[in-house]
């Protein structure tokens, strides 16, 4: 960026001069798959995200994530790689530390400065080249040379519904932390309603005391699930993971109130500094009771092995079919929150099975929205994740849930209503 392009005090750059690139990357991806320049119809969403100086280096990059007749959506980001020390330094810092005005930092790692998700046009009787080479299961061609990216649709991949769950409570999230973790059955039942506003099909419950203590209690999780059922409609789908250290006998208690659904952990990990223990005979004694309790079990992999041992626990007999899978990616001790652990993940789901991604922290936002470009199902809310971006605090899990619909739709993915979600989960009515 350079000083022509800062338009405020203290060399701010305006925030029109990352548009207009975005532009410019919108432009090169038409005349790629189009042979034409086209033309911006519009943004769907713009945020900016942190500040950029003069004096700072940006890459952008740009993705093709649909394509119809003549529209084609696309997803943009913009990262900082090089700061400017002038921008963040006095001048009189700057000779003190006999440093020049033309100083500068590569960053060790690069900070998103805005992203945006917009519609471009091309009428059909513009396009010069074939959509074929586009379109799924055909071949796409060599990748383009630059940053701009078109990113064709996987085989069976396609735009399909898409089933959200909110986790708003979490078994150790603390008001410390945030102060929009809810405890009570009212203030979890109200995050539940918002959250089935914003998208969400499906909440995944834990419970707490008043005070805020993680309990599997049955009689807890009975008092919540009646305020969440007077509220909306959502699938309830209740925790047998509890919190670390609880033994198994306790972590089944919320299956005594039969839920519709039931998390089911397929493997031990190491969890932070602690060790989240789920040992084989354990795991196939709690799929029996889940069974018992009428729930369909969804089986939490947090390896590439807890994949293996679902796809063992469907030919024991242990679960039944359909599958649903639910990739949980970042945790300290496990696999990371990386496209490829998940595109190894998914290359194991049988085509009959459902899945979907939960990921901790900062991972939650990318590797959701991939797994939703991939036909999977995402998971968002406090549990995972705190922020709706850099030092911001989502107020409730709803903000969450309502920008992973935005995405999803973005990409052609409309989020279901609860209704759907137990047609697709094979969840039978009671």
């Amino acid at each position: 960026m350079s000083a022509h392009d800062a338009h405020y005090a203290g060399a701010l750059v305006d925030g029109a001069r990352i548009l207009a690139l975005f532009g410019d990357l919108a432009t090169e991806l038409l005349i790629r798959l189009d042979g034409d320049e086209g033309l911006f119809r519009a943004y769907e969403t713009v945020e900016f995200l942190a500040p950029v100086f003069a004096g700072d280096f940006i890459e952008v990059s740009a993705e093709l994530t649909a394509i119809g007749a003549s529209s084609r959506k696309m997803r943009f980001e913009a990262r900082k790689v090089i700061s400017g020390v002038r921008s963040r330094w006095s001048a009189d810092a700057l000779a003190t530390a006999g440093l020049s005005p033309s100083a500068a930092d590569l960053l060790p790692e690069p900070i998103l400065v805005a992203r945006a998700v917009g519609t471009c046009v091309v009428p059909r009787e513009l396009q010069r080249k074939p959509r074929e080479l586009y379109l799924p299961g055909l071949p796409a061609g060599p990748a383009p040379a630059s940053s701009a990216i078109v990113t064709p649709p996987e085989p069976g991949s396609g735009p399909g519904p898409l089933i959200l769950t909110a986790a708003i409570v979490g078994g150790e999230l603390t008001r410390a932390q945030t102060p929009y973790v809810p405890f009570t059955p009212a203030e979890v039942a109200d995050q539940a309603a918002r959250c089935r506003e914003a998208g969400a099909a499906v909440v995944h419950l834990h419970v707490r005391t008043d005070d805020g203590k993680s309990t599997q209690a049955a009689g807890r999780f009975a008092e919540v699930i009646e305020a969440i059922q007077a509220k909306c409609d959502c699938i309830i789908q209740t925790s047998t993971g509890g919190e670390v250290g609880m033994s198994m006998e306790e972590r089944a208690g919320p299956l005594a109130c039969r839920p519709e659904m039931a998390t089911l952990n397929c493997g031990s990990i190491n969890f932070g500094d602690e060790v989240f223990v789920n040992p084989r005979p354990e795991i196939r004694k709690l799929a029996e009771r889940i069974r018992l309790a009428g729930a369909v079990a969804e089986l939490e992999c947090y390896e590439v092995g807890h994949v293996e041992e679902a796809l063992s626990l469907l030919s024991e007999g242990a679960v039944s079919a359909p599958l649903h899978l639910q990739f949980v990616l970042g945790v300290k001790g496990a696999i990371g929150a990386r496209d490829e652990a998940l595109h190894w993940m998914r290359s194991l789901v049988p085509p009959e099975a459902t899945w979907g991604v939960a990921a901790i922290g900062r991972g939650q936002q990318p590797m959701t929205e991939l797994a939703m470009r991939l036909g999977g199902h995402a998971r968002v809310g406090l549990e995972d994740n705190i922020y709706l971006s850099r030092g911001l605090l989502a107020e409730g899990s709803a903000p969450l849930v309502a920008r992973a619909a935005a995405y999803g739709r973005s990409v052609g993915r409309e989020p279901v209503d609860p209704a759907t979600a137990r047609r697709m989960l094979g969840i039978a009515p009671r």
